[in-house]
């Protein structure tokens, strides 16, 4: 039974990936957690009776101040966002979620929140420092002068400063992640906004489904990224809210692969050989991306730590299971409906 003397979390985005494995975890530790979401409750990715659910458009300032009534901390990972693919066709639609960002702090500071954590992007770094495949870690100060990614990258560096405000101004407790492609089991693994890691997985897992031996790779493959899992997201994000520092914090990992590495490392775990038909002219975003761990590690003592060889297998199998069900072949189109889910 959960603790009536504890304060109660708030998590917005629970839906989504990152935020469901959130409320499990905050469940998991026995505390009393209001779960919210835009998408309707058979939508979501995970949902738990044992917190109090919620479906609400946090858009507008009535819901929010009524979801924010009554708690002591705000996890606030609501967003509008998806997939390389998404985030460059909807601009628009990622820069509204600076809607949610401002109508949840206000709400906060009006109900007397205790602390807000808010899960930004490393999209916010300027696009000028990852140019090329092997690109030096970025670091949370090179984030100025400000040139981040086009639409969604603006949101959450925008949404950064609108927390940095409200600390200064109101007084209130803000926190900060900006999270490094994050990836595992549970998240959106098909229909245009899934990540690289659930796509090439979703990729190899229908390609052995229906005996093909060739799949296809957004760019040249020699793109490269740090890919975090998803139980040291929710590592990182549980240290970064309770701790002491205000100021934003990466949280990836600093293992830098490319996307053909990636997909050797998802071909091993399927026992598989395939081709590689490479889309040169397909959404593939900056040339590479590495997240420089120096501070996370003075400030918490803690990085990051699960290799992708150690995550990519349980996420695999995951979506194989997935794919399997579903008989494969599902639509991959970057042009589908908004919803609040939650990042990276």
């Amino acid at each position: 039974m959960q603790d009536p003397g504890k304060g109660q979390a708030l998590v917005t985005g629970a839906g989504g990936f990152i935020g469901g494995h959130l409320v499990a975890a905050l469940l998991a530790r026995d505390e009393r957690v209001r779960a919210v979401d835009v998408l309707p409750a058979g939508e979501w990715q995970q949902r738990f009776e044992t917190a109090e659910n919620v479906v609400a458009d946090l858009s507008r300032p009535e819901p929010c101040a009524e979801v924010t009534a009554g708690v002591t901390d705000v996890y606030n990972l609501a967003a509008d966002m998806g997939g390389t693919g998404f985030i460059t066709h909807n601009k628009a639609l990622c820069m509204l979620s600076s809607l949610i960002s401002t109508q949840m702090l206000v709400a906060a500071r009006d109900a007397g929140v205790e602390r807000f954590f808010f899960s930004s992007s490393a999209c916010v770094y300027p696009v000028g420092r990852q140019d090329t495949p092997r690109v030096e870690p970025l670091a949370e100060d090179d984030a100025y002068p400000a040139d981040p990614e086009d639409g969604y990258g603006w949101e959450k560096l925008f949404s950064e400063r609108m927390c940095r405000h409200f600390r200064e101004d109101f007084g209130m407790e803000t926190r900060i992640a900006r999270y490094h492609n994050v990836y595992g089991p549970q998240g959106t693994w098909t229909g245009g906004r899934e990540k690289a890691p659930a796509a090439i997985c979703r990729k190899v897992a229908e390609a052995v489904l229906h005996g093909k031996d060739e799949i296809e790779i957004w760019g040249d493959g020699e793109q490269t990224r740090s890919f975090t899992y998803i139980d040291d997201c929710i590592e990182g994000t549980l240290r970064i809210a309770e701790g002491g520092y205000a100021e934003p914090l990466n949280l990836g990992s600093a293992e830098l692969v490319t996307i053909n590495e990636l997909v050797s490392a998802v071909e091993e775990v399927a026992q598989v050989r395939l081709g590689r038909r490479y889309l040169t002219d397909a959404p593939q975003g900056v040339r590479g991306r590495n997240s420089d761990n120096t501070r996370i590690r003075e400030v918490c003592g803690w990085e990051p730590g699960t290799s992708l060889a150690e995550g990519i297998r349980p996420t695999y199998q995951w979506v194989e299971e997935q794919v399997t069900e579903t008989g494969g072949g599902s639509p991959t189109t970057s042009q589908t409906p908004p919803v609040s889910a939650s990042p990276r």
